[in-house]
């Protein structure tokens, strides 16, 4: 499969932060296949995850210095870093890290958006992202939690230029997603009645599996937990789940 297609705003890398990478190593090793590649020295230690040879997401030792917890953090393709930290705080947001090269590769920038959740903000260089997705084993899906469900919709409209489509307006299920049916790239879901009352808004990452059920079996025998029981809905059958340091993230199957 051809490296995915950039598109302004959409999702285009995550990493994870671990307070254990040797664990992290292991763990995304057996579940998804996964091997790893050093960045080189210049860059702290963060490493890269490859699927069958091809690079799916990063990670970066977490030595609790900063207080942030373990977690998979989702970046957005921009194509002026600068302008969108400048935008992010003039639209309800917070730069967490200001814009800054990483030698050739890009330019970052971290923020968080009106509900609190983090978001990267990617200028590609030389590194554009994934270089596949939507595969077993990669990442296929991006969703956004929050509380704060109308002006997190009109951030991301604004902030990253989503071409934002309602999906579903009810009271019960209320989302929004960057893109239309089949095309849509990532979501956004009011989840003020889903999440607990100490659960941040934050953004998912879906991974695809065969077997979501086998999968589940799979992570606890390597350390980790189930968050939610596999089940069925429209979308596919979904489970979320964690891995031997706490970190969330969720699988899908079909």
């Amino acid at each position: 499969m051809p490296a995915p297609t950039l598109t302004i705003g959409a999702p285009c890398w995550i990493d994870l932060y671990s307070s254990d990478t040797d664990k992290a190593t292991e763990f995304y090793g057996r579940l998804f296949g996964w091997t790893t590649e050093s960045a080189g020295p210049e860059f702290g230690g963060y490493f890269t995850f490859l699927k069958d040879g091809k690079h799916v997401a990063g990670c970066m030792a977490n030595t609790g210095e900063e207080g942030y917890p373990d977690a998979w953090t989702v970046y957005l393709t921009t194509d002026d870093a600068d302008r969108t930290a400048e935008a992010a705080a003039a639209n309800g947001g917070q730069v967490h890290l200001a814009p800054m090269d990483v030698a050739e590769n890009g330019r970052m920038a971290m923020i968080a958006d009106p509900g609190q959740a983090a978001i990267g903000a990617w200028q590609p260089g030389t590194q554009k992202g994934f270089e596949v997705r939507n595969e077993v084993g990669t990442a296929a899906w991006f969703e956004l939690h929050t509380r704060d469900y109308d002006r997190s919709v009109d951030f991301y409209r604004e902030v990253f230029g989503w071409d934002a489509h309602t999906m579903s307006d009810s009271p019960e299920f209320r989302y929004t997603t960057l893109g239309e049916g089949e095309s849509a790239l990532a979501g956004i879901m009011d989840a003020t009645q889903f999440l607990a009352e100490d659960e941040p808004a934050a953004w998912s990452v879906y991974f695809q599996v065969d077997d979501v059920d086998a999968a589940l079996e799979q992570v606890v025998e390597l350390g980790g937990q189930v968050v939610r029981p596999a089940e069925d809905t429209p979308y596919g059958r979904l489970a979320a789940a964690t891995d031997p340091t706490g970190t969330r993230f969720k699988l899908v199957a079909g």
